[in-house]
């Protein structure tokens, strides 16, 4: 068994600073291993006590009679690290440390976990400051949390990893009063060793766990958290992450508009999707959307019957599930006719949907029959049922009906309870079909379960060229012509353009250019030129000088600095502006692309992808990326406007990705605003450009 396995399915399990009191904190552990039926070996350690629950109690780790696979360590953060080392030393599988007081604290509590981590050595260590975790396939509670003193857990497929304790014993309860169930829960907290990805790898390989939900405050290591939920996914068990920090103050200051528009939480975004995990909105979500998946039904389209017995539930549902995207249309004229013939004579709205079947929650016979009419149906993708107050009396009828009628398609189908009548949602959930208190709920969880069949699996190969030569480039801030020289090296087209220092070189290069040219000017120090007065468009060789001149002084005096370089550019005309950059945080480095030009942080249409390990994206995700923004009719010929060079603009992602790749830790920030995505067959230009290189 790996370390892992012996922390998660122990056989004997050392608990130091065991007390007597079962009342007390540290007294909770052995009680809840004992009411739970924990068949392994348990062994107090306290020199003050010599038996607890029926238990003999050791004076410390040394006396132990044999080595245990599981430390539970209940002593203070002050001495924690000497049970630690202790456990160590014996030979211990893993230790869990629930104390607090360390990293969360400060400067000095992270020299105590440092000092944890220390006296831990090869031993596989959960926490500190954790709930610690329960095993409810194998009725194994190592915790001594409040939260978690309740009489029975119901098992089931759903596995939970949380970097949050208290978070742990929220879900547990909650999942106890709905009927859900769950495998194994674990809080890894501070992270000091098992993180995140050690859990989620654990979770691929077992066997009771067929869905993986995951509270998520930081991802401290992208490569492993990768790898794992690769792993997961592979093995077929859908992720669900509830993600905090979405209301972040704001992205780090940054010289492109990159950095403005790709925060911290859009790179979690970015990373979710590209990995398959389903992220949730809301904490309710975490449950909801799990109990969906863990009943094993695929949804392959948007379209949902709702039967109910009150006309006001089924209204509410139905406009929720409308806000959510999806549809309820009222049945095909086949369907509609047998449902006629259930209550023939009676007021029933049985042609339109919602499908109001009047007191069929009161005549289970009438509600299977409705049942397998609208799951036969090729009219619907999925069924929710409304249960109304008839249902509160008896809610087995309700359940059973429900359930008999399951094996006869492998459409989803779920329940509205619309009544506050928990033990409902209970009964229905442990009959095999998902219960919700709320429309929200319903419609959140049918989403959860088109978006595991619908997410976006990134498993193409990287982008890698010919290496590009670089090492003439200085470091700092370049000027835009230094920076679109880079961009075409990597094969980007630019727009022509040439530099220029004095009016009359700027009339000329308008000549030589014919028609109608742009003026900026052309510095390493002011990023963006418009917002200074650097930039004029539409001029000619008649008008450029008179222009310079002012552009000349404007700057001057909002900035303090003269210009003394000038880039005279075609005037680029007839394609769409998009944004090509790229952002770099923990979580790894992003490719930003989106609606262009000046208005790129008002409109925010936005879409990123994290590179690959080695190399840069793939055409196919260039192509995606393209297709994800908002703007995207614009670039496909929206309302009779020529359709863009979409292949190109891919091949522009692909190059500019390839340069960021190589780059690498080099490359502060890079952004190309605007690109110029031309009519089919006229490819793209690199308009404007902004490179800042570190030493």
């Amino acid at each position: 068994m790996s370390a892992i396995e012996r922390l998660i399915r122990p056989r004997s399990i050392a608990v130091i600073g065991a007390s007597a009191d079962p009342g007390k904190t540290s007294g909770r552990p052995i009680s809840y291993l004992q009411k739970h039926g924990f068949a392994g070996k348990i062994y107090p350690v306290n020199p003050k006590v010599a038996e607890i629950g029926g238990l003999k109690c050791y004076a410390d780790i040394a006396s132990l009679p044999d080595v245990p696979d599981v430390g539970l360590v209940l002593l203070g953060a002050e001495r924690a690290h000497v049970a630690v080392r202790e456990l160590a030393e014996r030979g211990t599988a893993a230790a869990i440390v629930l104390a607090s007081g360390f990293t969360e604290t400060g400067a000095e509590g992270a020299a105590r976990q440092q000092q944890l981590t220390q006296a831990a050595g090869s031993m596989r260590l959960l926490g500190p400051n954790t709930i610690g975790l329960v095993n409810l396939t194998d009725n194994i509670v190592l915790s001594a949390s409040g939260a978690l003193a309740m009489d029975r857990f119901p098992a089931g497929p759903i596995g939970l990893v949380s970097q949050s304790g208290g978070i742990l014993g929220a879900v547990l309860s909650r999942a106890a009063a709905r009927g859900v169930g769950l495998s194994k829960l674990v809080s890894t907290s501070n992270e000091a060793d098992l993180e995140l990805a050690d859990v989620i790898d654990f979770l691929a390989d077992d066997s009771a766990t067929k869905v993986i939900a995951l509270y998520i405050e930081a991802i401290r290591n992208p490569i492993r958290f990768r790898e794992a939920v690769h792993k997961a996914r592979r093995a077929g068990k859908p992720i669900v992450a509830f993600k905090i920090g979405r209301s972040e103050a704001g992205a780090k200051a940054a010289v492109s508009h990159t950095g403005a528009l790709a925060g911290s939480d859009r790179m979690y975004d970015a990373l979710f999707s590209q990995l398959g995990v389903i992220r949730v909105k809301t904490f309710e979500d975490l449950l909801d959307i799990p109990a969906a998946l863990a009943a094993g039904r695929k949804l392959s389209g948007r379209r949902v019957a709702i039967l109910t017995s009150t006309g006001g539930a089924g209204t509410i549902v139905s406009d929720s599930l409308g806000v959510a995207g999806f549809a309820t249309p009222a049945p095909d004229a086949e369907t509609a006719t047998q449902l006629r013939a259930l209550q023939s004579g009676s007021q029933a709205m049985l042609d339109r949907n919602p499908i109001d079947v009047t007191l069929a929650g009161l005549q289970p016979d009438l509600l299977r029959a409705a049942i397998r009419i609208l799951l036969a149906s090729p009219s619907y993708d999925a069924l929710v049922v409304i249960a109304g107050s008839s249902a509160v009396g008896s809610p087995a009828l309700m359940a059973d009906a429900i359930h008999d009628c399951l094996p006869l398609s492998d459409k989803p189908v779920m329940a509205y309870v619309s009544p506050y009548a928990p033990d409902v949602v209970s009964v229905l959930t442990r009959r095999g079909v998902p219960a919700y208190t709320s429309a929200e709920s319903c419609a959140a969880a049918l989403d959860g379960l088109l978006r595991a069949e619908m997410l976006e699996q990134v498993q193409a190969s990287a982008a890698i060229g010919t290496t590009v030569d670089i090492g003439d480039l200085p470091s700092g801030s370049l000027d835009e012509a230094q920076a679109k020289t880079l961009f075409a090296r990597f094969g980007i087209p630019i727009a022509a353009e040439k530099a220029v220092a004095t009016a009359e070189e700027a009339e000329q290069a308008a000549r030589d250019f014919g028609g109608r040219v742009v003026l900026k000017i052309l510095s390493r120090e002011i990023a963006h030129k418009s917002d200074v007065g650097g930039v004029a468009v539409g001029l000619t060789a008649e008008t450029i000088r008179a222009r310079l001149t002012a552009m000349t002084e404007e700057v001057e005096a909002r900035t303090g600095k003269r210009p003394d370089q000038f880039l005279v550019q075609e005037m680029v005309s007839g394609g769409v502006e998009i944004i090509l950059g790229m952002h770099r945080d923990p979580l790894g480095t992003a490719i930003l692309l989106g609606m262009g030009g000046v208005t790129a942080e008002l409109f925010k249409d936005t879409t990123m992808r994290l590179l690959p390990p080695e190399g840069g994206l793939s055409l196919a995700d260039a192509r995606a990326m393209a297709r994800d923004l908002v703007t995207w009719p614009l670039l496909d010929g929206f309302r009779g406007r020529p359709k863009c060079d979409v292949e190109a603009l891919a091949a522009a992602i692909v190059d500019f990705s390839r340069m960021v790749a190589q780059l690498g830790d080099r490359l502060a920030e890079a952004e190309i605003n605007p690109v110029f995505v031309l009519p089919e067959g006229e490819g793209v230009k690199a308009a404007d450009g902004l490179v800042v290189l570190n030493v």
